[in-house]
């Protein structure tokens, strides 16, 4: 933990579009916190977005960044494949990090770097922001009042058209098998998993069939999974990267009601039960991490509060993708 409130300054090991406005801006709007320095291989690139983003130090070396003595915590915010590579350094270097979801390619990767920082005490945070998001807390709101009574069942079905990039054969690396094995998946389906684990509790059981249905790439594309919470509510869904339809819907079936939601769709969230009926529009905030990047603030430096999405919480998420996609 950082003691006597001092500020918390930060460096960013990858510049890319999340950083531009999702995440790199919280880091500097978050009171306690500093971007002090930002690495990227491109040196063009890098200087550009030092420039725009005003920050005053950039490398093109990891290793600088993550051994600067100015540098207090490094967020991570490159493709998965290399999160091990750079977190190991980081831990290494005795510096608090927050990564990028998901946490690694792989569970296996994941727990090489959980272990790394749980061994040396060194927090570790990912970036599982919806745990923190307003629309999202609302929904584990009602789930913790029992709006709905007991939950009994969680369902998602998530549908989207292949993009002109997927048709198109041209490399993308969220597609390459090397790098996200299940696609989209990883990129997209860890977000809403990480997030009913947050509601609803660890899982126990799970099973998947994943396969590559359209060809256009080599990572799976068509997913489906089952799977049985630690408290016995059941889970399904399916994922599926083309179709026709736009399709994004969540419901939480309970003993007396239900709950709708979209995890990436702009949709109200909805509650109907027997006793209570709302319908809420909660909007995102310019900056989405912002409250996720706050919330690593209050742990640090407030030290009364824990973040909800950490090392262990994400490391689970990691055990449930590998498993789903028959990798366990």
């Amino acid at each position: 933990m950082i003691k006597n409130n001092r500020v918390i300054k930060w460096g960013i090991i990858g510049c890319g579009d999340v950083t531009e406005v999702k995440s790199g801006p919280a880091y500097k709007l978050t009171k306690g916190f500093e971007l002090v320095a930002v690495m990227r291989r491109n040196k063009e690139k890098l200087k550009d977005y030092a420039k725009r983003h005003q920050i005053e130090k950039y490398y093109t070396d990891a290793d600088d960044l993550i051994n600067d003595p100015d540098v207090d915590a490094v967020y991570i915010a490159t493709p998965p494949d290399s999160h091990m590579f750079y977190a190991l350094k980081v831990a290494e270097a005795g510096k608090i990090c927050c990564i990028e979801k998901p946490m690694a390619p792989n569970y296996k990767e994941s727990l090489t770097i959980y272990n790394a920082f749980k061994e040396k005490n060194i927090p570790l945070f990912v970036a599982y922001y919806r745990r923190s998001l307003p629309r999202f807390t609302q929904v584990k709101e009602w789930i913790d009042n029992n709006e709905i009574g007991e939950v009994r069942h969680i369902s998602w079905q998530f549908s989207a058209p292949a993009s002109e990039l997927d048709k198109s054969g041209e490399y993308n690396w969220r597609t390459d098998t090397e790098i996200a094995p299940g696609g989209y998946f990883d990129d997209l389906a860890s977000h809403g998993l990480d997030f009913f684990t947050f509601i609803l509790g660890n899982i126990k059981e799970v099973n998947g069939i994943s396969v590559n249905q359209q060809g256009n790439y080599s990572a799976k594309d068509a997913i489906t999974a089952c799977w049985l919470h630690e408290n016995n509510v059941t889970g399904s869904a399916f994922w599926n990267f083309d179709c026709n339809e736009r399709l994004d819907k969540v419901t939480i079936h309970g003993s007396e009601g239900n709950i709708e939601f979209a995890i990436f769709h702009d949709k109200p969230i909805k509650l109907k039960s027997i006793k209570n009926k709302e319908t809420l529009d909660i909007e995102h905030p310019k900056h989405i991490q912002i409250h996720h990047v706050e919330d690593i603030r209050n742990m640090l430096i407030q030290g009364d509060f824990t973040h909800p999405s950490l090392g262990a919480s994400a490391l689970h998420t990691s055990w449930i993708m590998d498993k789903i996609l028959g990798a366990l």
